[in-house]
């Protein structure tokens, strides 16, 4: 089985930073691409960044520039540098990654993590 663990949330002011963080770790043959959603009270889950294992990006228009989502060598680790910081970034951040586990490819979600932006 795979499992996603985030870490990097928290409370900050406006203007601020964060960096979130999530580890891929279990039965991991490939991963396909590792991401940043996020799903704050009474709207729906969006894609914020996303980033292949061979480095292809995406990013949410309004989130280019401010945000960086990067992955680490080992390929398990996806990091999302969040600057610039504003109230309507509040909203609970999870990562997504779409993994060869077994002979089947699968996404994955980790239970996500609370960024709170005070104005």
């Amino acid at each position: 089985q795979v499992q996603l663990v985030e870490s990097g949330g928290g409370l900050v002011q406006a203007g601020g930073s964060l960096r979130l963080s999530c580890l891929a770790s279990g039965k991991i043959i490939s991963v396909g691409h590792m991401g940043w959603y996020r799903q704050a009270p009474g709207k729906e889950r969006e894609l914020v960044a996303q980033i292949t294992s061979g480095g292809r990006t995406i990013y949410k228009d309004s989130e280019k520039g401010r945000f960086a989502i990067s992955m680490d060598n080992a390929k398990t680790t996806v990091n999302l540098q969040m600057n610039s910081l504003k109230a309507e970034d509040t909203a609970v951040y999870l990562c997504n990654a779409r993994i060869l586990s077994g002979v089947l490819w699968s996404d994955y979600w980790g239970q996500g993590t609370q960024v709170t932006v005070s104005s």
